[in-house]
């Protein structure tokens, strides 16, 4: 236990930056879902051939040769990444394409009679998108981006091959310099499943927030008249 009061304000810090990464990566990871998304269901093959294949090479490559092409490669080519920059950008990217897969099957799963009933009235395709099927979706969702969530925060410990400080490559300092491994990543290991159960939380929270039988409350303005044909005022 000494060595986790000499090495707590690194491991603190490396807490710190893990989160950072982790709140970054999360926000990069629903745009790029719904981008790549949305575009797999365009009918413009120019939207949706780019979209197919960023998520097959996403997919289908690893996360480490990826954090190792985006910092160490690249700037061959004269593209540069800080390495908080290129850590979020891989991260984002790589659960973006697996979430991307979510946003496209949910929502091509909808009934085809709420596309029909959209139609009927004159929506447009950007419309029904916006008003209707993507509403209806993210409830559906929500389980299985909590999943992507967390599998992103568990990706954060990889940051280190980027020369990141995260909670990880603290704890490894640590246990390098004291030899006190049970001690070290039992504590860690603590850490990153109660960060993993804060967002299974927030992921459950969400499911409430946008449920689709949610019940309404009852309004509180006065009513007129009596029975079914009562109105507000």
């Amino acid at each position: 236990m000494s060595a986790l009061v000499e090495y707590w304000p690194e491991l603190l810090e490396g807490l710190g930056m893990t989160v950072l990464i982790t709140v970054l990566g999360l926000v990069l990871t629903v745009v790029v879902a719904f981008a790549a998304g949305l575009a797999r269901l365009s009918r413009l093959w120019v939207l949706r051939a780019p979209a197919y294949l960023f998520i097959e090479i996403f997919r289908g490559t690893s996360l480490v040769v990826q954090l190792f092409w985006f910092f160490y490669a690249l700037p061959f080519l004269g593209i540069e990444f800080t390495p908080i920059a290129a850590a979020v950008l891989v991260l984002g990217l790589n659960e973006g394409s697996y979430a991307a897969e979510i946003v496209r099957g949910t929502i091509s799963s909808r009934p085809k009679g709420q596309a029909e009933a959209c139609i009927a009235l004159g929506m447009s395709p950007a419309q029904r998108m916006r008003r209707v099927l993507i509403p209806q979706s993210i409830p559906a969702m929500l389980p299985s981006f909590g999943n992507v969530f967390v599998d992103l925060l568990k990706a954060t410990a990889l940051v280190s091959l980027v020369t990141i400080s995260d909670l990880t490559f603290a704890a490894q300092t640590a246990r390098n310099f004291t030899g006190e491994t049970a001690a070290i990543f039992s504590t860690i290991l603590v850490v990153y499943f109660a960060l993993a159960m804060l967002l299974a939380w927030f992921t459950r929270f969400l499911e409430r927030r946008f449920a689709i039988d949610r019940t309404a409350k009852p309004s509180r303005r006065p009513m007129i008249g009596g029975g079914q044909g009562a109105i507000p005022v």
